[in-house]
């Protein structure tokens, strides 16, 4: 115990050492720095002591240059020149404050001095009232917004500078209560000025003082608690003396400068934090709340307490998405400490429903962050799992960022259970791992097993984070039984042969869900090589057991697609090198087996591509043997057809139209020799009228694709014999003919019929697609010229008769076919694409079908009028695109005249007119901006035809003036307008219009419109003259407050407008009514003349002036 006083007395004496050589250490450092900043400048040699330290900074720094230079600059000399500054304060301490005060006025873009005599006597809200003037007469640069290069650095030198100010001054001036409190009392005084840059370099500038106090006072803190562990030590010793007192001192001075510094912090964020954290512009916001998680982060002493945590908790539901994203980072750096997280149970439990909520947030990046943040309250327990229903729902949410931020959530908490402190217990070993990540997938995947789309959204979404699900040789054991531990229930084996074709998928580097990003993908070679070896291991894995699989799910129709395909992303040459050829011979007999056993679409589709696949990527006798099992197939199929033609006879369909289904999945693949069942499928056409319609879809299907494979062959062949050019002629015609049976049947048969709407729709898509495959253009001066085709105009208006029933269809019967088979193939968005393909490739003539297409434009819904806003994108690129639109109106009137006559329903033929209404809004909607000028005299020779059409057999159509004109006749300038109103009174001096009132009431209304409209666009003289009479407008200009009020508590209050307000009716909303009472800072005299302009000119014209935002 002896040896303790000169124990200490020795390590007080290294502590000396130290500090001497750190300090000897800093200047050498310091001179370093000078030296590089300046290298090119001739100067003495630099000595290692003061006065030469001195000497070279006076050499680098320009005595002439001002501190707001340097801050202009790119900084690096920021620290010297501060340090210049604080021994210039200690010298002449009015000189030095005037300069930084000086300094900060010229920050915020104002040029304003005050004298150093009266700087004592300078009122605060004086000085803040100029600089708000200086603003109102747009005196004020905006540095920190500026483009200019000179400026790149501005923000982050002012952080610098009174960063560097605070440090430098943390031994001496920091603690006067003169310098940092003047400073102070300016920055939050112009932090509550209208003028935003003001705010904006105040609120920074306060922002970051409170950064440097803390970095101070925690420096501070380490020194206290020093300090208190060698108090406690001498107590111990229980003598008392010098060393004692000086201890005591010591920490009493220490604690004292701590008290100071929080004081500081407190004043800032009462006077400035407050208020700028409502700030109107964002970015104000967005620094309040970034700081605010730095203070509490770095000095949770002071700010980890309810009092200021409630301010990230509010800035949650900010309207900006940057300040919600600001909260949401502020509070996952929060929650990343663990000592952190008792203090935030309240918050947290006030606040959780609306993180959980920001989730699903309209902005990606915030909804992404919000996630990340749950997982923190849930690796913290601080959420229960009932609430997490809503977050499971995103896992089929749009954007992708999204869906793989809740996949790792839900991996994390569901799957690995990596919060729930009862699993995240370490094991010995990780045996068995896989299957439990398995089970726990399937026990998700439940959930979705009635939806196959659904499921791979959530494989997609977890399938990055987890491990398990590229553990093929685990998947493919639990899919066999060979694990007695694991049952699965046959959805669980449903969904796990999904997963492991999705996975498949994945691994080899395929989409398994749309993107919205629909650009091919590319990959770099690191990318490639690894996919590449996913495709080896899985195929590996696969080799052996590919079989037992298929024989084992053969039956399996949910299972057979998805099994099937695993072939498409395998390496097959693979097979030959590891002599396992039987194996690939086995799959192949089981894929063939699968096709012949199975009859619905996914089933068959699957068959084909596998089978296509091995064919074309496997090599040598493997490839052969593929080929050769591909013409076994198509022989067997014909041989099926040929016996289900004759079974069809006897009544029995079925077997028929499988295999007709069958035969149509291949033609969709590559052509099958059928020319000795061609005539056979005609026969049965003929034959049998009364055949299932499915099935004559299907015999109509197979025609199409087999004529389309042999003019395929045809074009593409070198030497063309004359007698396949006339099969196929006969074939064609063959077709044809059949097609038109099927137009001339009357719609009363199969109105109400289902499969009679999926026939009509397939004989519309399939004439479609054949017209365009023999349209005479594709063949003029060629050889095959005389197979060019063009529908007569009596097929063509029959045609679309019936492509009208099929647009007409409710919609309650698509909603009940929407499970059928095919369904995307035969619906009324396919028959319209097919329409209107017929026009975009001048398969038929447009004069008939073009009109009669647009006048369906607004009557189907939003996805039919998606596939006619395309088609009159094509249709305007021609000349004669008036014409079309003005006859596709008049068709749509027609409609509502036939309405009119048959029936006296007035809810009937107010629809039909509301139609045709909406159709001239959404056709007169296509000429927007420049085009209005650009297309004036196609819609002025619209309006004209319009009313001329309108005017036949007057007043009988005179209806159509108001339908359809009007709303193209506000596209025009007001000189037209005034022509058309003459034109159409013209018309009328002759008439008496009162012998037939409501007749004649729609060409009233259509003049009382025009002038309307041409009032409002330029003003009748009368009107003019009633606009500009009467007494002219006050400005207002409302006197402002000082900003310093005892009775003024925040900027809400002050009221200085510098802005002139032409009508004082004009209801603000709410966003105007809380902005910065400067809500225009002119930056140059040019601005302000205009503004003078914009007054005159806004008394003639009745146009309010433009106000600029602050």
């Amino acid at each position: 115990m002896d040896d303790h006083p000169e124990t200490s007395r020795n390590r007080s004496k290294r502590k000396r050492s130290k500090n001497e050589t750190e300090e000897r250490t800093s200047d050498a450092s310091e001179e370093v720095e000078e030296r590089e900043d300046d290298f090119e400048e001739a100067r003495p040699k630099s000595k290692r002591n003061r006065a030469a330290k001195h000497a070279t900074s006076a050499a680098v720094l320009n005595p002439d240059q001002s501190l707001i230079d340097v801050i202009k600059g790119n900084g690096t000399q920021i620290p010297q020149v501060v340090k210049l500054w604080v021994e210039r304060y200690e010298k002449d301490p009015k000189l030095a404050m005037v300069e930084l005060l000086t300094m900060l006025f010229e920050a915020c873009g104002a040029k304003y001095r005050i004298k150093e005599e009266l700087l004592d006597e300078t009122d605060v809200d004086d000085v803040v009232v100029a600089l708000v003037n200086l603003a109102r007469s747009g005196e004020v640069e905006d540095h920190q917004g500026s483009k200019r290069k000179d400026f790149k650095n501005f923000k982050d030198n002012i952080i610098s500078f009174w960063d560097s100010l605070v440090t430098e001054c943390q031994n001496g001036p920091l603690f006067d209560k003169t310098l940092f409190d003047k400073c102070m009392d300016y920055i939050i005084a112009l932090s509550c000025t209208p003028p935003r840059v003001y705010r904006q370099v105040a609120s920074l500038t306060g922002l970051q003082l409170v950064t440097s106090f803390i970095t101070v006072a925690k420096a501070l803190g380490v020194q206290r608690e020093t300090t208190q562990r060698q108090l406690n030590a001498e107590k111990k010793k229980r003598t008392e003396g010098p060393r004692l007192e000086s201890l005591n001192k010591r920490l009493s001075a220490t604690h004292d400068k701590i008290l100071v510094l929080e004081d500081m912090m407190r004043k800032i964020f009462t006077g400035l934090f407050v208020h700028r954290y409502r700030d109107i512009d964002p970015n104000i916001r967005t620094s309040c709340i970034e700081y605010l998680g730095v203070w509490i982060l770095s000095y949770p002493s002071l700010f980890l307490q309810d009092l200021y945590l409630k301010y990230l908790g509010w800035t949650l539901n900010d309207k900006n998405a940057g300040v919600r994203k600001a909260s949401v980072l502020a509070l996952q750096k929060l929650y990343d400490v663990d000592d952190n997280v008792p203090t935030l149970g309240l918050f947290s439990e006030r606040f959780s429903n609306r993180m959980i909520e920001l989730a699903d947030d309209i902005d990606v990046s915030v909804a992404v962050y919000a996630i990340g943040l749950v997982k923190q309250l849930l690796r913290h327990q601080l959420l229960p799992d009932d609430d997490l229903g809503p977050l499971y729902d995103l896992l089929i949410d749009d954007p992708a960022e999204v869906r793989r931020a809740i996949g790792e959530l839900v991996y994390d908490h569901l799957i690995a259970q990596k919060f729930n402190s009862s699993q995240s217990s370490s094991r010995g070993s990780d045996d068995g791992s896989s299957e439990v990540h398995l089970s726990r997938m399937l026990q998700i995947l439940r959930e979705f097993s009635a939806d196959p789309i659904l499921c791979m959204y959530v494989i997609d979404d977890v399938w990055e984070y987890m491990k398990a699900m590229k553990d093929w040789k685990c998947i493919i054991s639990m899919l066999l039984d060979e694990n007695p531990l694991v049952e699965l229930t046959d959805d669980d084996a449903t969904n796990l042969v999904r997963l492991l074709s999705a996975s498949v998928r994945k691994a080899v580097g395929e989409r398994i869900v749309p993107a919205s990003d629909t650009r091919k993908q590319y990959y770099n070679k690191a990318q490639k090589e690894i996919f590449e070896n996913n495709r080896r291991d899985i195929t590996i894995a696969m080799m052996k057991n590919y079989p037992l699989l298929l024989r084992k799910f053969m039956a399996d129709k949910a299972k057979v697609p998805s099994l099937v395909e695993i072939i498409l992303h395998m390496n097959l040459g693979l097979y030959s090198l590891k002599r396992q050829e039987n194996n690939f011979k086995n799959v192949l007999q089981l894929m063939k087996q699968a096709f012949f056993k199975h009859g619905d679409k996914e089933a068959l589709r699957s068959c084909v591509r596998a089978i296509k696949s091995c064919s074309t990527e496997s090599q040598g006798e493997l490839k052969d043997y593929a080929l050769n099992k591909l013409k076994n197939l198509e022989d067997e199929l014909i041989d099926k057809l040929k016996s289900a033609m004759k079974e069809a006879v006897d009544g029995d369909e079925y077997s028929l139209l499988v295999n007709l289904k069958r035969l149509y999945e291949l033609q969709l693949s590559w052509s099958v020799p059928i020319e000795s069942l061609y005539e056979d499928i005609v026969k049965v056409l003929h034959s049998f009228r009364n055949v299932d319609d499915e099935v004559a879809s299907f015999l109509l299907l197979n025609m199409y694709l087999h004529v389309a494979w042999k003019l395929h062959s045809i074009v593409n062949s070198e030497t063309v014999s004359e007698a396949s050019l006339t099969s196929l002629l006969s074939k064609r015609n063959a077709l044809f003919e059949e097609l038109e049976y099927f137009l001339g049947t009357p719609s009363e048969d199969k109105e109400g019929s289902k499969c009679g709407n999926q026939l009509a729709c397939r004989v519309c898509i399939i004439f479609a697609e054949a017209w365009c495959l023999f349209r005479k253009t594709n063949f003029s001066s060629t050889k095959l010229e005389h197979l060019g085709y063009c529908p007569d105009a009596s097929v063509l208006q029959r045609f679309w008769k019936l492509c009208e029933q099929q647009l007409n269809i409710s919609d309650e019967t698509e909603d009940e076919d929407t499970n059928k088979e095919y369904i995307e193939e035969t619906n009324r968005d396919a028959v319209m694409i097919a329409s209107a393909k017929l026009v975009v490739s001048n398969a038929v003539p447009k004069e008939y079908l073009t009109p009669e297409i647009i006048s369906h434009f607004v009557m189907h819904g939003t996805s039919v009028a998606e596939i006619v806003k395309h088609l009159i994108t094509v249709i305007k690129k021609n000349d004669d695109f008036p014409h079309i639109f003005l006859e596709a109106l008049k068709r749509a009137y027609d409609r509502h005249l036939v309405d009119l006559s048959r029936s006296d329903d007035e809810s009937v033929t107010s629809k039909s007119f509301l139609e045709c209404k909406d159709l001239a809004a959404r056709l007169s909607g296509t000429f927007v901006g420049a085009a209005r000028n650009k297309h004036r005299s196609d819609i002025l020779k619209i309006v004209r035809d319009g009313i001329e059409y309108a005017f036949v057999e007057a007043p009988k159509q005179l209806s159509f003036l108001e339908g359809a004109v009007l709303h193209f006749v506000s596209k025009l300038p007001v000189v037209d307008i005034l022509e058309i109103l003459k034109d159409v009174q013209s018309r009328t001096e002759n008439v008496n219009t009162d012998e037939d009132p409501s007749g004649w009431r729609p060409y009233h209304t259509f003049v009382d419109s025009l002038r309307e409209k041409y009032v409002k666009n330029e003003g009748l003289p009368d009107a003019k003259e009633r606009r500009r009479g009467g007494r002219p407008r006050k400005r207002r200009n409302i006197e402002g407050k000082r900003l310093f009020d005892e009775d003024s508590s925040s900027e809400e209050q002050d009221s200085i407008s510098g802005s002139d307000q032409e009508d004082e009716e004009e209801k603000q909303d709410e966003e105007e009514e809380e902005e910065p009472l400067i809500h225009s800072l002119k930056s140059s005299s040019k601005l302000r003349s205009l503004k003078l302009s914009r007054e005159n000119k806004g008394q003639r014209t009745g146009v309010s002036a433009s106000r600029t935002s602050g």
